[in-house]
């Protein structure tokens, strides 16, 4: 397949048009795309469809994933300080202590996902910080509490702030505290448009044949900033089969390594794709 990929590479190939290269800067959390998008990109560079690619630990070298409609979800960032009363740890009915509160709160989230979204609609609450106090004898007067949120739905994204915010009343009015919630909007749903995706599927059944070409796999929870892009221009992002996760070897991990050996499939996937969608005139 690998030497199959190298054999097209090899051939002589036109096309009449124009492609855009995009080359995504602060792609991982700061949202690079949205800000291409703000200062004008498509209209800089006039295009009719966009597409995207990543490396995808898990999947077989010499496999794509081309999924329609949403493959990848938003991600939104809260961070919520909770501030008591500070007091010695051997008098906690002296003071009003944040951390219960901050801990309560922590499993309280988690009923959001249970309870409060349906259970067809994929939501993901995840706490990443709890910063308190930093004496052995001292119940501090404030926490610091960080996380994300993310679904595959554009609404129920739209009605995360409210859930959060109406936890996070309830448990102060609870505790006799304060908390307050910093909620942020991120990235949104990366959702692939149909006719697009059929498009990127031909252009990798033509380049690794139909076999390798999935078109069944789940969407992913992870967040892509190629949605800002998405939201302007129809298209599709599709995953590039990186080979095995043994050894740690998966996305964000210290231990991930990049398969040279799928470089040669990437570039033969866009060059049959610029040459389908902008075909040489005769």
């Amino acid at each position: 397949m690998l030497l199959g990929a190298a054999r097209y590479l090899a051939e002589t190939r036109r096309f009449d048009g124009t492609a855009y290269f995009i080359f995504q800067p602060a792609e991982e959390t700061a949202g690079g795309g949205r800000v291409m998008v703000e200062e004008g990109l498509m209209d800089r560079f006039p295009m009719s469809a966009i597409y995207g690619m990543h490396n995808w630990p898990g999947l077989p070298v010499g496999t794509v994933g081309a999924m329609i409609g949403p493959v990848m979800a938003s991600m939104d960032t809260f961070e919520i300080t909770a501030t008591g009363l500070g007091t010695h740890a051997a008098m906690p009915h002296l003071g009003k202590d944040p951390i219960v509160a901050g801990a309560n709160l922590v499993s309280t989230l988690q009923t959001i996902a249970s309870r409060s979204i349906a259970p067809t609609d994929a939501v993901v609450v995840s706490v990443t910080q709890f910063h308190a106090g930093d004496a052995w004898n001292v119940i501090p007067e404030t926490v610091n509490i960080r996380g994300t949120v993310r679904t595959l739905d554009r609404q129920v994204q739209d009605g995360m702030e409210a859930a959060l915010r109406r936890i996070c009343e309830g448990l102060a009015h609870a505790h006799g505290i304060t908390m307050d919630l910093r909620y942020t909007y991120g990235y949104p749903v990366t959702v692939n448009t149909a006719a697009e995706t059929e498009f990127a599927r031909d252009v990798a059944e033509a380049v690794l044949g139909a076999d390798q070409v999935r078109t069944d796999l789940a969407p992913s929870m992870g967040a892509e900033d190629f949605a800002f892009m998405l939201e302007h221009r129809p298209g599709c992002y599709v995953w590039v089969g990186n080979g095995p996760t043994d050894g740690g070897r998966l996305l964000h991990n210290p231990h991930y390594d990049f398969n040279d050996e799928i470089l040669p499939i990437g570039v033969a996937y866009w060059g049959e794709l610029v040459e389908r969608a902008l075909p040489a005139r005769d």
